[in-house]
Protein backbone atom coordinates (compact mmCIF):
# COMPACT_ATOMS: atom_id res chain seq x y z
CA UNK A 1 0.00 0.00 0.00
CA UNK A 2 1.18 3.47 -1.07
CA UNK A 3 3.23 5.14 2.43
CA UNK A 4 0.95 8.89 1.99
CA UNK A 5 -2.22 6.29 2.01
CA UNK A 6 -1.05 3.89 4.63
CA UNK A 7 -0.37 7.50 6.99
CA UNK A 8 -3.85 8.61 6.36
CA UNK A 9 -5.31 5.76 7.54
CA UNK A 10 -3.32 5.73 10.51
CA UNK A 11 -4.41 9.50 11.26
CA UNK A 12 -7.78 8.42 10.47
CA UNK A 13 -7.78 5.32 13.28
CA UNK A 14 -6.24 7.66 15.48
CA UNK A 15 -8.61 10.62 15.01
CA UNK A 16 -11.54 8.62 15.15
CA UNK A 17 -10.32 6.87 18.63
CA UNK A 18 -10.42 10.56 20.32
CA UNK A 19 -13.31 11.11 19.32
CA UNK A 20 -14.26 7.92 20.80
CA UNK A 21 -12.60 9.01 23.97
CA UNK A 22 -14.52 12.43 23.58
CA UNK A 23 -18.00 10.71 24.03
CA UNK A 24 -16.55 8.81 27.46
CA UNK A 25 -15.33 11.49 28.52
CA UNK A 26 -18.29 14.24 27.21
CA UNK A 27 -15.66 16.84 26.54
CA UNK A 28 -14.53 17.63 23.45
CA UNK A 29 -11.65 19.54 24.37
CA UNK A 30 -9.54 15.81 24.38
CA UNK A 31 -9.17 16.93 20.88
CA UNK A 32 -6.49 19.58 22.12
CA UNK A 33 -4.56 16.92 23.74
CA UNK A 34 -4.76 14.95 20.35
CA UNK A 35 -3.14 17.41 18.55
CA UNK A 36 0.21 17.24 19.59
CA UNK A 37 0.17 13.37 19.94
CA UNK A 38 -0.81 12.64 16.54
CA UNK A 39 2.11 14.87 15.20
CA UNK A 40 4.56 12.31 17.52
CA UNK A 41 2.12 9.27 16.33
CA UNK A 42 2.27 9.95 12.25
CA UNK A 43 6.11 11.20 12.11
CA UNK A 44 7.05 7.43 14.15
CA UNK A 45 4.70 5.34 12.27
CA UNK A 46 6.67 6.87 9.00
CA UNK A 47 10.03 6.59 10.60
CA UNK A 48 9.50 2.90 11.06
CA UNK A 49 7.39 2.02 7.94
CA UNK A 50 10.00 3.45 5.89
CA UNK A 51 13.20 2.21 8.01
CA UNK A 52 15.59 5.05 7.29
CA UNK A 53 17.49 5.71 10.17
CA UNK A 54 19.88 8.14 9.45
CA UNK A 55 20.75 10.85 11.51
CA UNK A 56 18.26 13.54 9.54
CA UNK A 57 14.98 11.49 10.25
CA UNK A 58 16.21 10.98 14.08
CA UNK A 59 16.89 14.43 14.76
CA UNK A 60 13.34 15.63 13.14
CA UNK A 61 11.63 12.84 14.72
CA UNK A 62 12.77 13.68 18.24
CA UNK A 63 11.64 17.56 17.76
CA UNK A 64 8.52 17.08 16.92
CA UNK A 65 7.99 14.58 19.68
CA UNK A 66 9.74 17.25 21.74
CA UNK A 67 7.21 19.87 20.78
CA UNK A 68 4.19 17.33 21.00
CA UNK A 69 4.41 15.73 23.78
CA UNK A 70 5.22 18.97 26.03
CA UNK A 71 2.16 20.65 24.63
CA UNK A 72 0.02 17.88 25.03
CA UNK A 73 1.27 17.85 28.50
CA UNK A 74 0.75 21.18 29.03
CA UNK A 75 -3.05 21.40 27.58
CA UNK A 76 -3.84 18.83 29.84
CA UNK A 77 -2.24 20.46 33.03
CA UNK A 78 -4.35 23.46 32.10
CA UNK A 79 -7.51 21.46 31.49
CA UNK A 80 -7.17 18.94 34.82
CA UNK A 81 -10.56 19.77 37.27
CA UNK A 82 -12.02 22.66 34.64
CA UNK A 83 -14.96 22.39 32.65
CA UNK A 84 -14.58 22.06 28.97
CA UNK A 85 -13.05 24.55 26.47
CA UNK A 86 -15.49 27.67 26.41
CA UNK A 87 -14.76 26.90 22.49
CA UNK A 88 -16.01 23.67 22.35
CA UNK A 89 -18.79 24.68 24.82
CA UNK A 90 -20.13 27.07 22.42
CA UNK A 91 -20.36 24.65 19.70
CA UNK A 92 -22.01 22.43 21.76
CA UNK A 93 -24.69 24.67 22.31
CA UNK A 94 -24.82 26.10 18.81
CA UNK A 95 -24.80 22.22 17.15
CA UNK A 96 -27.55 21.73 19.09
CA UNK A 97 -29.22 17.89 17.27
CA UNK A 98 -26.34 17.52 15.05
CA UNK A 99 -23.79 17.84 17.73
CA UNK A 100 -21.91 14.36 17.94
CA UNK A 101 -21.94 14.16 13.58
CA UNK A 102 -20.27 17.25 13.64
CA UNK A 103 -17.93 17.40 16.70
CA UNK A 104 -16.23 13.90 14.29
CA UNK A 105 -16.72 15.94 10.79
CA UNK A 106 -15.22 19.52 12.00
CA UNK A 107 -13.36 18.80 15.18
CA UNK A 108 -11.52 15.44 14.28
CA UNK A 109 -11.30 14.66 11.05
CA UNK A 110 -10.69 18.03 9.81
CA UNK A 111 -8.21 18.58 12.07
CA UNK A 112 -6.74 15.03 11.03
CA UNK A 113 -6.36 16.22 7.69
CA UNK A 114 -5.13 19.81 8.63
CA UNK A 115 -2.51 17.43 10.91
CA UNK A 116 -1.60 15.32 7.77
CA UNK A 117 -1.04 18.85 5.81
CA UNK A 118 1.39 20.32 8.43
CA UNK A 119 3.48 17.19 8.83
CA UNK A 120 4.34 16.62 5.23
CA UNK A 121 7.51 17.81 5.18
CA UNK A 122 8.53 15.55 8.15
CA UNK A 123 7.50 12.30 6.45
CA UNK A 124 8.95 13.65 3.29
CA UNK A 125 12.19 13.55 5.09
CA UNK A 126 11.61 9.80 6.31
CA UNK A 127 10.70 8.58 3.37
CA UNK A 128 14.38 10.41 1.55
CA UNK A 129 18.01 9.84 3.45
CA UNK A 130 19.09 12.38 1.20
CA UNK A 131 22.96 14.11 1.82
CA UNK A 132 24.32 14.49 4.79
CA UNK A 133 24.06 16.87 7.49
CA UNK A 134 24.56 20.82 6.68
CA UNK A 135 23.79 24.15 6.61
CA UNK A 136 20.21 23.92 6.25
CA UNK A 137 19.91 21.31 9.11
CA UNK A 138 21.44 23.45 11.17
CA UNK A 139 19.34 26.55 10.47
CA UNK A 140 16.58 24.21 10.70
CA UNK A 141 17.05 23.40 14.32
CA UNK A 142 18.07 27.25 15.75
CA UNK A 143 14.58 28.04 13.85
CA UNK A 144 12.84 25.26 15.56
CA UNK A 145 14.48 25.76 18.87
CA UNK A 146 13.74 29.73 19.00
CA UNK A 147 10.09 28.72 18.24
CA UNK A 148 9.97 26.06 21.09
CA UNK A 149 11.49 28.75 23.34
CA UNK A 150 8.45 31.04 22.68
CA UNK A 151 6.01 28.72 22.82
CA UNK A 152 6.98 27.05 26.24
CA UNK A 153 7.98 29.92 28.36
CA UNK A 154 5.24 31.26 27.02
CA UNK A 155 3.18 29.05 28.09
CA UNK A 156 4.64 28.95 31.27
CA UNK A 157 4.71 32.55 32.31
CA UNK A 158 1.01 32.31 31.51
CA UNK A 159 0.02 29.15 33.57
CA UNK A 160 1.91 30.91 36.49
CA UNK A 161 -0.05 34.17 35.33
CA UNK A 162 -3.44 32.84 36.07
CA UNK A 163 -3.06 30.46 38.56
CA UNK A 164 -2.41 33.90 40.94
CA UNK A 165 -5.84 34.56 42.28
CA UNK A 166 -5.27 38.28 42.30
CA UNK A 167 -4.77 38.55 38.26
CA UNK A 168 -8.25 37.28 37.71
CA UNK A 169 -9.68 39.08 34.88
CA UNK A 170 -6.62 40.81 33.90
CA UNK A 171 -4.45 40.35 30.71
CA UNK A 172 -1.06 38.73 30.90
CA UNK A 173 1.59 41.71 29.67
CA UNK A 174 4.92 40.76 31.43
CA UNK A 175 7.28 38.42 29.79
CA UNK A 176 7.13 37.84 26.40
CA UNK A 177 3.89 38.91 26.51
CA UNK A 178 5.20 42.32 26.68
CA UNK A 179 6.55 42.06 23.31
CA UNK A 180 3.47 39.94 21.24
CA UNK A 181 -0.17 39.32 22.42
CA UNK A 182 0.69 35.20 21.69
CA UNK A 183 4.29 34.38 22.26
CA UNK A 184 3.20 30.58 22.23
CA UNK A 185 1.22 30.85 19.06
CA UNK A 186 4.32 32.97 17.44
CA UNK A 187 6.79 29.77 18.78
CA UNK A 188 4.55 27.06 17.61
CA UNK A 189 4.29 28.37 13.77
CA UNK A 190 8.09 29.49 13.97
CA UNK A 191 9.10 25.85 14.66
CA UNK A 192 7.00 24.35 11.62
CA UNK A 193 8.77 26.65 9.66
CA UNK A 194 12.16 25.43 11.14
CA UNK A 195 10.85 22.14 10.74
CA UNK A 196 10.20 22.67 7.00
CA UNK A 197 13.99 24.03 6.36
CA UNK A 198 15.39 20.74 6.90
CA UNK A 199 13.40 20.17 3.79
CA UNK A 200 15.90 22.45 1.92
CA UNK A 201 18.52 19.57 1.65
CA UNK A 202 15.65 18.32 -1.24
CA UNK A 203 14.82 21.16 -3.07
CA UNK A 204 10.89 20.21 -2.93
CA UNK A 205 9.51 23.96 -2.75
CA UNK A 206 5.48 22.56 -2.47
CA UNK A 207 6.22 21.15 1.17
CA UNK A 208 6.03 24.84 2.51
CA UNK A 209 2.42 23.60 2.61
CA UNK A 210 2.97 21.89 5.87
CA UNK A 211 4.04 25.43 7.67
CA UNK A 212 1.93 26.99 5.79
CA UNK A 213 -0.77 25.13 7.18
CA UNK A 214 -0.23 26.08 10.52
CA UNK A 215 0.62 29.67 9.81
CA UNK A 216 -2.71 30.23 8.31
CA UNK A 217 -4.91 28.36 10.81
CA UNK A 218 -3.46 30.34 14.21
CA UNK A 219 -2.87 33.85 12.65
CA UNK A 220 -6.43 33.82 10.90
CA UNK A 221 -9.02 30.60 11.39
CA UNK A 222 -8.79 28.94 14.94
CA UNK A 223 -5.55 30.62 16.57
CA UNK A 224 -5.63 33.82 17.36
CA UNK A 225 -9.19 35.33 15.76
CA UNK A 226 -11.19 33.13 18.28
CA UNK A 227 -9.01 33.94 21.30
CA UNK A 228 -9.28 37.83 20.73
CA UNK A 229 -12.61 37.65 20.15
CA UNK A 230 -13.30 36.52 23.63
CA UNK A 231 -11.21 39.46 25.17
CA UNK A 232 -12.26 41.77 23.03
CA UNK A 233 -14.53 43.88 25.54
CA UNK A 234 -11.84 43.89 27.80
CA UNK A 235 -10.70 47.35 28.72
CA UNK A 236 -7.12 46.35 29.67
CA UNK A 237 -7.42 44.03 26.46
CA UNK A 238 -8.45 47.04 24.24
CA UNK A 239 -5.04 48.97 25.55
CA UNK A 240 -2.84 46.37 25.48
CA UNK A 241 -3.92 45.55 21.89
CA UNK A 242 -3.26 49.07 21.17
CA UNK A 243 0.49 48.74 21.76
CA UNK A 244 1.35 45.17 21.64
CA UNK A 245 2.32 43.38 18.16
CA UNK A 246 -0.35 40.55 17.01
CA UNK A 247 2.50 38.22 16.40
CA UNK A 248 5.79 39.37 15.65
CA UNK A 249 7.42 40.07 18.52
CA UNK A 250 8.93 43.42 18.85
CA UNK A 251 8.71 46.41 21.71
CA UNK A 252 5.51 47.86 22.47
CA UNK A 253 4.23 51.12 20.89
CA UNK A 254 4.70 55.06 23.43
CA UNK A 255 0.38 55.11 22.96
CA UNK A 256 0.56 59.57 22.96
Amino acid sequence: MNYYIILALTLFLYMSFWFVVSLVKKRNDVADIAWGLGFVLVAWVSFFIIGNFGIRSILVNTLVSIWGLRLAWHIKSRNKGKAEDYRYLAWRREWGNWFYIRSYLQVYLLQGTFLFLIILPVIFINKNIGPSLGIFDFLGFIVWFLGFFFEAVGDFQLANFINNPINKGRIMQSGLWHYTRHPNYFGEVVQWWGLWLFTFNFFVPWLAIGPLTITILIIKISGIPMLEKKMANNPEFIEYKKKTSMFIPRPVKVLK
